[in-house]
């Protein structure tokens, strides 16, 4: 007897946990009055964060951030950068595209061609958890 391969199922109040804790993380370094366009950088401890504001609504804004690498390390490794949406009315950040995804899908069919994850959108948000750890004291630096 063949066993069946049991449906991947997201376990939703942990995913909307990682976005309410990357909310927190966000919502620290966010100017309130700022307009589209404006960029400005995070330092903290372990390093800094380009930041910049793609769109702005009342109750929501996107923001691009990415962490550039030393000037040797540029050429060698990518820089990460993600692009999220910030829901200030529910107090959430969720990733909407990160570096070679444009649109993430809450569950992927595994195998699949690009090879992502069943949980490839949960990943990608606890990357950006890890990228905006760089420091529990992180500051805003400059903006323009």
């Amino acid at each position: 007897m063949q066993k069946t391969k049991d449906k991947y199922q997201p376990d939703v109040s942990r995913f909307l946990a990682l976005c309410g804790r990357n909310y927190a993380h966000i919502a620290r370094w966010l100017p309130e009055d700022c307009h589209t366009g404006a960029q400005w950088l995070v330092e903290g401890e372990f390093g800094c964060l380009q930041v910049s504001l793609l769109e702005s609504t009342p109750y929501t804004q996107v923001v691009s951030i990415s962490r550039p690498m030393g000037m040797g390390a540029a050429h060698l490794v990518p820089v990460p950068q993600v692009t999220v949406r910030v829901y200030h009315d529910a107090k959430l950040a969720e990733v909407l595209s990160s570096q070679q995804i444009s649109q993430l899908r809450p569950v992927y069919d595994y195998p699949n061609l690009r090879m992502y994850h069943r949980n490839e959108k949960y990943q990608v948000n606890a990357f950006l958890e890890e990228l905006l750890k760089i420091d529990c004291r992180a500051r805003l630096v400059c903006q323009s």
